[in-house]
């Protein structure tokens, strides 16, 4: 059944309008009861029109308010459970398989495998946030679009219904004038007043009707605060890139250049200081790392070769005194004093003849997959930094710190057998009574060996400093959009959107005020311009269509 949706102004308004966006006559609604609906003027939102397609149905979901607190509430739930253990970025040296379910027993491991120990980098954590982005880019759309054509398409004189159904109204003779028939002097005397209290007026040509608004900036405060907000999440997002946002902790042993990851750079720990505050105290006064911070020029990514290093930058890293260099920051976090074994001069001997064969350089660091020693290859099968075994049995590493190594080799050359022998290496005289090297390697074990020479060519790390490495491009994106998010903040707040009309037909005049809010205050503004024009009335009778 068609639906004449045509108003008597002439204007012809959407199905299901439920204020004509022209003159404001409620329609389709009887009587004149109760103040009218006045969110966006009558304008009727894409959201509120019939229609059953993907994008109608998708925009619908994206633009409800209820959707979008749901979505706020679920990121924050998980958000929270985020904080229940800490997040595997934050942990040293440590195999998070390993970590949570050793740490905190089964609820670690149920932590673990729900991906919590790794939230806000999770995909449904990256969904979430992206969802609520859309939601509010819709919200946004969905809403400021008919609040544009509302306050921009405006009619000076508006139908008598919509100003006695507003909130704060007045119906009454224009005071006793010789022209109170036009009533044109009067509502002069009334824009004057309006003026004077800040508005600014639009009348008619007839002089029989205006309507005054003060303010309708801050009805955009809301507006600018999603756009702040989406500059936030946008900026949230980005840390994802690659090389915008980066947050570790890293071991840094003295005297070894250690690779940053994601980064062309190395950091040294040329040297670490602490002190205490007493001789035999164990708490710490200072603690200080000497850093040098490198870039690679050549053998990058050579694992047989070391990197060739360039100095860059040097500074000395201490508490709340990081080292910065071209938004690279590296705080200091915390240190270790334990002797860590950083690289050994070794040498291959058969036991049975007594020769030695070559000079075995193993790096703790950056092992190489292969080392010949006179006949010998040795193909490295397994490195453990920290050598252990789990529960099974097996052999694992307890840390990434090469505090007891091991090196799982298969050893090819004459007398062995075509597919090579297993031998299992120990650099550390007590590692290797500790797993019994000799027992574990039988046979081959039986014949040969890896040893250190008289000389004992051993680097050895005392202190380990432990940086947080950060790196955060995003963070101006984030104070913009919280910039942004304060200023719609204080537009929304601290002003209010007024807007009086008023119309005078025969000698009667209809006055009408509304505003988003503080309407007490708008209430007096009200009395005090009716009193200046000569009409006394009560504040709070307003409320009531001027009748006390």
């Amino acid at each position: 059944m068609f639906n004449n949706t045509k108003c008597e102004c002439g204007h012809q308004n959407p199905a299901s309008t439920v204020l004509c966006e022209a003159c404001g006559k409620p329609q389709g609604e009887g009587g004149e009861e109760g103040p009218l609906e006045m969110r966006y003027d009558g304008i009727l939102r894409r959201s509120q029109r019939a229609g059953s397609g993907l994008i109608d149905r998708v925009w619908r979901f994206l633009s409800s308010v209820r959707v979008a607190v749901w979505l706020i509430a679920a990121t924050l739930l998980l958000s929270t459970l985020g904080t229940v253990f800490p997040q595997e970025n934050t942990l040293l040296n440590q195999d998070p398989a390993v970590y949570y379910g050793k740490t905190y027993g089964v609820i670690g491991r149920v932590y673990y495998q729900l991906g919590l120990s790794h939230t806000y980098e999770s995909w449904w954590f990256v969904t979430l946030i992206m969802m609520i982005g859309a939601s509010l880019v819709v919200c946004s759309l969905d809403r400021v679009l008919p609040l544009y054509r509302a306050l921009n398409r405006q009619q000076l004189r508006k139908h008598p219904q919509f100003i006695r159904r507003q909130r704060l109204s007045y119906t009454g003779p224009v005071p006793g004038r010789e022209e109170a028939a036009s009533g044109t002097l009067w509502v002069k005397d009334a824009a004057a007043a309006l003026k004077r209290k800040g508005y600014r007026v639009l009348m008619e040509p007839d002089g029989q009707a205006l309507m005054a608004e003060k303010h309708r900036f801050s009805r955009w405060g809301p507006y600018v605060n999603h756009i702040g907000l989406i500059i936030f999440l946008g900026a949230v997002l980005a840390r994802n890139i690659p090389g915008w946002h980066m947050d570790q902790y890293l071991a840094f042993p003295e005297g070894e250049p250690v690779k940053i990851p994601g980064t062309p750079y190395y950091l040294t720990n040329e040297k670490f200081t602490v002190e205490f505050y007493e001789a035999d105290s164990q708490v710490p006064r200072l603690y200080e790392t000497q850093a040098v911070l490198y870039t690679c020029s050549a053998d990058c990514g050579d694992p047989d070769k070391p990197p060739v290093l360039e100095r860059v930058h040097a500074q000395s890293i201490a508490v709340n005194h990081p080292l910065q260099y071209q938004g690279l920051l590296a705080y200091q976090f915390d240190y270790k004093e334990a002797p860590m074994l950083l690289a050994v001069t070794a040498a291959l001997r058969d036991k049975t003849t007594g020769s030695t064969y070559g000079a075995v350089q193993l790096d703790m660091r950056h092992p190489r997959t292969e080392y010949e020693a006179g006949p010998y290859s040795l193909v490295l099968d397994s490195y453990y930094p920290e050598f252990g075994l789990n529960g099974d049995g097996q052999p694992v590493t307890l840390s990434k710190e090469p505090v007891a190594p091991a090196f799982l080799f298969r050893i090819r050359g004459p007398g062995l057998p075509d597919q090579g022998a297993y031998y299992m290496y120990f650099p550390r005289a007590e590692d290797q009574q500790r797993f019994r090297q000799n027992e574990l390697n039988g046979e081959p074990g039986k014949r040969l060996e890896l040893v250190l020479p008289d000389t004992e060519d051993v680097k050895v790390s005392l202190y380990t400093s432990y940086l947080n490495i950060r790196k955060e491009k995003a963070l101006p994106f984030i104070w913009a959009g919280a910039a942004v998010f304060m200023i719609g903040l204080v537009m929304g707040f601290y002003w209010q959107h007024r807007r009086i009309w008023l119309r005078v037909d025969e000698g009667m005049l209809l006055w009408g005020a509304h505003t988003n809010k503080n309407w007490f205050g708008l209430r007096k503004e009200c009395a005090s311009v009716l009193e200046r024009t000569g009409i006394i009335v009560d504040p709070k009778s307003l409320e009531k269509g001027g009748l006390s």
